[in-house]
């Protein structure tokens, strides 16, 4: 099992950023198998599509170079002309193969792993010098599994060599009684099929390089727990932070909801536990809306700051609890309880032409009608 520098063993999968930031490393699966198997047989394919017309064009243009008028033997600059014009059209008729064999070399690394064109991925590591991590990629395990490899590839390459000379022995000994020609063309047509085949034998070493190499690379970005962790608090934060910001998101909030409470017409009470202050302005409120409420030491608070600015403190506990429940902060009270809070208005409106308070400062008021869904014990 794969330790971490501090001894813990990594046993947890990969997370989604370790994959994204190995990847902008470069560190990618790769199978040289798949890639080496995928261009032999392009290369195969190719040669049976296309390898009559390049062997064709390649000999008229041997045959044209060998064939040169007596003058131009001693003219120096005609014969360096000749040959230019041959490498060209020689280039030329080797150009869609080569590009076929470029296309597939891309696609071939595309296959597995996919590419990685971050900054990191180019740039230069001064530890691939290291003499020492050479050796060990070479005596490692890895090293051990390259030379598995190796080895399956000679004994497979092999195995088919001998069974198509036992196939096809008669074909090749054949050939020399044939005429040059036909000789040449049926060689051609032998060696590319033997080609394909033996390519096609590598299909073996491929299926089994592949998904190994899949897992090597999942195995050497697994992390330990401690690492989890670590990421986790770093992408989420700590629950401290978390908790701290949630306390002043929370303290921030009600600080605002307080600035609120001068600006209403009237406080509905409990009369302790709950408060809940209401603000009603006909031009640009369809409703009375809620602008600051809580319970128990927040209630408290809303209480003294209304009787520092003079706002009305009415008790009305089915209301208040009513309120309390239902409304939200800055949301308009609902429809059921237009008459009961229309009463409280009325009621509070009176009070401004001259207000009388009980004892506790607070105004009561009781049998308001609150209907039985928004009532709350």
């Amino acid at each position: 099992m794969a330790q971490s520098s501090d001894g813990q063993e990594r046993t947890e999968l990969p997370t989604p950023k370790r994959l994204r930031e190995a990847r902008e490393k470069g560190q990618i699966a790769r199978s040289r198998e798949l890639n080496t198997l995928l261009g032999l047989l392009a290369a195969a394919v190719a040669f049976l599509a296309v390898g009559d017309r390049i062997i064709f064009d390649l000999s008229e243009r041997m045959r044209q170079s060998f064939t040169i008028d007596r003058e131009l033997i001693f003219d120096d600059g005609a014969l360096l002309n000749t040959l230019s014009a041959a490498l060209i059209d020689d280039l030329w008729a080797i150009l869609p193969f080569m590009l076929l064999m470029a296309l597939v070399g891309v696609l071939s690394s595309l296959s597995l792993g996919g590419w990685s064109l971050s900054a990191k991925a180019f740039a230069f590591k001064l530890e691939k010098l290291n003499p020492v991590k050479g050796l060990s990629r070479v005596f490692g395990w890895r090293g051990v599994v390259e030379m598995l490899k190796g080895l399956a590839k000679f004994l497979l390459v092999a195995i088919a060599a001998l069974l198509l000379l036992d196939l096809w022995g008669d074909r090749f000994l054949g050939l020399g009684g044939e005429p040059l020609p036909q000789g040449m063309a049926h060689m051609g047509e032998l060696l590319v099929w033997s080609f394909l085949i033996l390519s096609s034998v590598l299909i073996i070493v491929a299926a089994i390089d592949v998904p190994f190499q899949l897992w090597d690379h999942q195995r050497q970005l697994k992390m330990t727990k401690q690492e989890i962790k670590e990421e986790h608090k770093q992408t989420e934060g700590s629950p401290e932070v978390k908790g701290r910001q949630r306390q002043m998101q929370m303290e921030m909030a009600q600080r605002r909801m307080m600035e609120e409470v001068p600006k209403a017409d009237v406080i509905v009470t409990n009369p302790t536990h709950y408060a809940v202050a209401l603000r009603y302005d006909a031009e640009r409120m369809g409703a009375p809306q809620v602008v600051a409420k809580g319970s128990e030491l927040v209630a408290a608070k809303i209480r003294a700051i209304a009787a520092e600015n003079d706002v009305p403190l009415v008790s009305a506990p089915p209301l208040a609890r009513a309120l309390y429940f239902n409304v939200e902060l800055g949301e308009a009270i609902p429809e059921g309880l237009y008459r009961a809070v229309a009463q409280v208005l009325a009621y509070v409106y009176q009070l401004r032409q001259g207000p009388i308070y009980n004892r506790d400062g607070q105004t009561p008021m009781v049998d308001l009608p609150i209907p039985d869904d928004l009532q709350h014990d």
